[in-house]
């Protein structure tokens, strides 16, 4: 019986997911590519420098975070818990702000902030090749 505790006990644990599925986000597919040499992503290059970057959803915001393999993040802009069309913000903090209701989520893992609110903003993968950031789902 103590076995099959055990057995059930890890089963739960490896089945737990980081993240909560967001039903409200449609899935599009991304694969862009930002060339670190290009004038709007020069701030990239710094740790803690960020920039915009089209596609996803409502676009893209992205952190050199100047620590760890890779070096950045990359967040949708759009508001994980709503049905809202304006883009969330990120001023530089360790926050991104959904404009339509003010909540709150961490650009350092997408987790929600605001109490009420479930879903993680979506982060995408980032790999770095030279001079360039692929940034995918």
């Amino acid at each position: 019986m103590r076995k099959f505790l055990y057995i059930l006990f890890f089963i739960s644990l490896i089945s737990c997911e980081k993240n909560e599925t967001n039903d409200i986000l449609p899935n599009k597919d991304v694969s862009i590519t930002v060339n670190l040499n290009l004038p709007q992503y020069t701030d990239l290059q710094i740790p803690s420098g960020w920039a915009y970057a089209s596609g996803g959803i409502n676009g893209i915001v992205i952190q050199n975070t100047g620590t760890g393999n890779p070096n950045f993040k990359a967040f949708d802009r759009a508001c994980p818990n709503y049905d809202c069309t304006s883009a969330m913000t990120f001023d530089g903090s360790l926050k991104l702000t959904c404009p339509c209701d003010d909540s709150v989520y961490s650009i350092i893992d997408g987790s929600p902030q605001t109490s009420g609110n479930n879903y993680f903003a979506r982060e995408y993968n980032v790999s770095e090749v030279g001079d360039a950031l692929i940034i995918s789902n």
